[in-house]
């Protein structure tokens, strides 16, 4: 279980950069999208959300 807490977070850390750096907020108004750290966080919670649904 522990193990797929980490791996969920892990990955969704790299999406949420990913996400950032190929669609992001070039304008910066986007709260989430327009700061690459606060985008890496939100990916990682969401990833490790979805690694306790599976």
């Amino acid at each position: 279980m522990t193990i797929k807490m980490i791996i969920g977070i892990l990955v969704g850390g790299f999406l949420g950069f990913l996400y950032y750096k190929k669609v992001g907020c070039p304008d910066g108004t986007c709260p989430i999208t327009s700061n690459r750290y606060i985008s890496t966080i939100y990916g990682a919670f969401l990833g490790l959300l979805v690694s306790n649904l599976i």
